[in-house]
């Protein structure tokens, strides 16, 4: 049996393969000092515990956010909820000019400290990758007053999902004179993002007149693996469905009943089988209904610099599914997704029986040509369609005499997917920003694989948003030992500059 701590160091280490180094980092930049300065401001918040689960740790994140927010002159407003509050920040400057909302989440996962190569998973620590020795702790304040490393990284819980974004925001912002924003600007903070947001979508609609705005800057998740600059158009909503079959009342003896009693992982095993076929594609009627990708759109795709093998020997897998002919057409499309399963025990407490139920837990991908209501609707009657019963509670003793085969459905909340042309205002807005802070073409994401709970920004505000992603794709977001690459941070400063600083018509 291989050590769990062996294979996760394993898995940690592997995970940097990907990542392209970029440039030295530009001293002569204007944005160099301050964002040097601002590591400490940085190490200071990493050091606030924010796990959502524990809302007096949020308050003091919320307070954290309030003070430096405040001191810059913006109005605050918290968005209450029934457990944390969401807050906004507004500078109004010219009521001529239109208003850009920028999105942050604050929250962090949850940590299990045995699983960090550190004492905290809160106390910020750089570290230097040393061949042999893997990753190497720094002395933080030596290494950030001599010469800094792009590639040295700081080590934290929220270190790249989502605190130090909103640093470099705070940065420019600090930095700014009066009168050099372009536009009028509101922030909402989000401090249940990693619980899935359950309360925003009632905050929105509570709050709408507050948080009116022309567009919103959804400032999340991960560059493009090369890391180079990066812009997102779109991300997937998503949906869950659990599917329990029901066998025997209770766990049988698999000596008495084995031949007798129908095994419910069994069932359960064919009737997922039957969802798709061996090329990994959905063969539920209409589950991709509606998406047509033109020729244009498959260029756009097929420009991003994806490598296909480096990808394969990452994931240690040798063969893909063929849903789409690359990565990024793969995205364009809803997934069918078993996250989990269950059916009596095995390893050390494995017993001979016929399990009395087994238990897939299934999540939806959605893309904006699948809403979610269709697509459970299409897993339900496939799930019929296979003779099943179903039931949305445990079955009585009579229905489970009257259907040889019985299924529990339920269906979790879900959030919808959005997508931004790329010649929309907000579009063109974002990537010439990109573009002349960088001197090159940004990456351009259609629709990005994860999903975000913002779609009630979109749908009930009615604003086009684009995500700009700042930090290292290899940044083990939700994991233990999440970090930051230092040249995204100085990066992510710049991006700020040209975002913060670039005029935007909304029409």
């Amino acid at each position: 049996m291989f050590n769990a701590n062996y294979i996760l160091t394993a898995i940690f280490f592997l995970s940097f393969l990907t990542i392209s180094t970029s440039q030295e980092i530009d001293k002569n930049h204007p944005t160099y000092l301050p964002a040097l300065q601002s590591l400490g401001q940085l190490k200071e918040f990493l050091a606030i515990p924010n796990d959502a689960n524990f809302p007096n740790d949020i308050e003091l994140n919320v307070k954290w956010c309030e003070t430096k927010l405040g001191n810059l002159g913006m109005e605050l407003n918290r968005l209450e909820t029934e457990t944390v509050p969401l807050l906004l920040a507004s500078k109004v400057i010219n009521q001529e000019l239109p208003t850009l909302m920028y999105y942050f989440h604050i929250d962090g996962q949850p940590v299990d400290p045995q699983y960090w190569f550190q004492d905290s998973p809160y106390d910020a620590t750089m570290k230097e990758e040393v061949e042999g020795q893997g990753w190497v702790t720094l002395d933080w304040n030596e290494s950030i007053s001599g010469e800094i490393n792009p590639d040295w990284r700081i080590f934290a819980r929220s270190s790249s999902d989502d605190k130090s974004p909103f640093i470099m925001f705070l940065t420019i912002l600090e930095n700014m004179k009066e009168g050099d924003l372009a536009y009028n600007l509101k922030v909402i903070l989000d401090f249940e993002e990693e619980k899935g947001s359950p309360r925003l979508a009632a905050a929105v609609e509570e709050n709408r007149d507050l948080l009116k705005a022309d567009a919103l800057v959804i400032i999340d998740g991960p560059k493009h693996p090369s890391n180079l600059p990066t812009l997102s158009f779109g991300a997937r909503g998503i949906t869950t469905v659990t599917l329990k079959v029901f066998g025997p009342t209770f766990p049988l003896h698999s000596g008495h009943y084995g031949n007798f009693a129908p095994n419910p992982a069994l069932r359960l095993s064919k009737l997922l089988g039957s969802m798709k076929d061996d090329y990994g594609r959905v063969v539920i009627p209409g589950f991709y209904e509606g998406i047509n990708l033109d020729q244009p759109t498959k260029e756009i795709l097929a420009s991003v610099p994806d490598d296909l093998n480096k990808m394969k020997v990452k994931l240690g897998i040798g063969e893909i599914d063929s849903v789409g002919h690359n990565y990024q057409e793969a995205l364009q499309y809803p997934s069918l997704n078993i996250r989990g399963l269950s059916s009596g025990w095995v390893g050390s407490e494995a017993r001979t029986i016929v399990p009395a139920t087994a238990t897939a837990e299934i999540d939806i991908r959605l893309v904006v040509e699948s809403p979610p209501e269709r697509q459970v609707e299409l897993l339900r009657n496939h799930v019929e369609s296979q003779s099943y019963f179903i039931v949305e509670k445990k079955p009585s003793s009579q229905e489970r005499f009257l259907h040889p085969k019985i299924c529990q459905f339920t269906n979790d909340r879900a959030y919808t997917a959005f997508r931004t042309s790329f010649d929309s205002p907000l579009g063109k807005w974002a990537d010439d920003a990109l573009k002349n802070e960088f001197s090159l073409d940004p990456i351009k994401i259609r629709t990005m694989g994860g999903s975000l709970p913002i779609s009630p920004f979109i749908n009930v505000l009615g604003i086009p948003a684009v995500i700009v992603p700042m930090v290292n794709s290899d940044n083990n977001q939700h994991s233990p030992n999440e970090n930051l690459r230092l040249g995204n941070y100085f990066d992510g400063v710049r991006t700020f500059n040209a975002l913060l600083n670039k005029e935007f018509k909304s029409q």
